[in-house]
């Protein structure tokens, strides 16, 4: 039977991430485990970890850090004991210094014993949360990825890294705005409340309609574009800065961990 969004909503994390093992999901996440915590993901070498670590504490809006590895150790074992970062995600992207050399969907034959896992907040982990509260989410319901953009918001540099945040977007209607920041407020480790609320061109987006990653989605009379931070800032900051090797997730298809949204919430 072949799986589907709404098949794998209600599956188990470690369910989900067998699924992904077996090759047999290679699509974006949102939408899949509902309450369970999904991450974003960076891996560097060990010489470049302290620095990404500082531009994370900098930073903790885009790169709230939910675990990291040991160098050389793929089990990312505070949020999903047991899994590997080499296989559970569906797919991967490899940089060669700050540009894209591949986007495979196993990055065992790419592992080294100096590399480092960074696992980071994602907002896919409060999507949970908006939908119990009655707020559509346009992407799951059109069946594509998040509309990610490159803002010119900066970041704060920190030792070898720099670079400006990436916002994704959720259209809201007007009359739900205040409910859909209050929801996400109360989950500052995957990114909390919006960043920005309407006027795209304030934070130097040019075109709504063409996301500098993932998919488009319609804006309906009456919606709000709302911009949340994203864990795909790390990948910006990856382009500008240029580290001989990286690997990151491919935008939207993100690590599914055995924690639970309520682990994180606040309220």
């Amino acid at each position: 039977m072949a799986h589907t969004t709404e098949s794998l909503s209600r599956v188990h994390a470690a369910k989900a991430r067998e699924i992904i093992r077996n090759g047999e999901w290679d699509a974006p996440t949102s939408g899949l485990s509902l309450g369970y915590v999904q991450a974003n993901m960076i891996i560097l070498p060990k010489d470049w970890a302290f620095d990404f670590l500082l531009y994370a504490t900098r930073n903790p809006k885009p790169c709230p850090i939910l675990d990291v590895t040991e160098a050389g150790d793929p089990e990312p074992k505070l949020i999903a004991p047991g899994a590997d970062v080499r296989t559970d995600l569906p797919r991967y992207r490899i940089w060669k210094d700050g540009e894209l050399a591949g986007e495979p969907t196993d990055i065992r034959s790419e592992w080294r014993d100096d590399l480092v896992a960074f696992m980071i907040g994602c907002s896919f982990s409060f999507e949970g949360a908006l939908l119990e509260a009655g707020i559509g989410i346009r992407h799951i319901e059109e069946n594509v990825n998040v509309p990610m953009y490159l803002t010119n918001v900066p970041c704060k540099p920190a030792g070898r890294f720099s670079g400006n945040t990436v916002m994704s977007m959720r259209p809201i209607p007007h009359g739900q705005v205040v409910k859909a920041v209050t929801c996400t407020s109360r989950f500052p480790s995957v990114h909390g409340a919006p960043m920005h609320i309407g006027a795209p061109s304030a934070i130097g987006i040019r075109d709504i309609g063409r996301p500098d990653f993932g998919d488009a989605v319609s804006i309906k009379e009456g919606e709000v574009p709302v911009f949340w931070a994203c864990g795909v800032t790390p990948q910006a900051a990856v382009m500008q800065s240029k580290p001989p090797f990286a690997i990151t997730h491919a935008p939207g298809h993100m690590f599914i961990a055995d924690k639970r949204d309520s682990d994180y919430s606040v309220l």
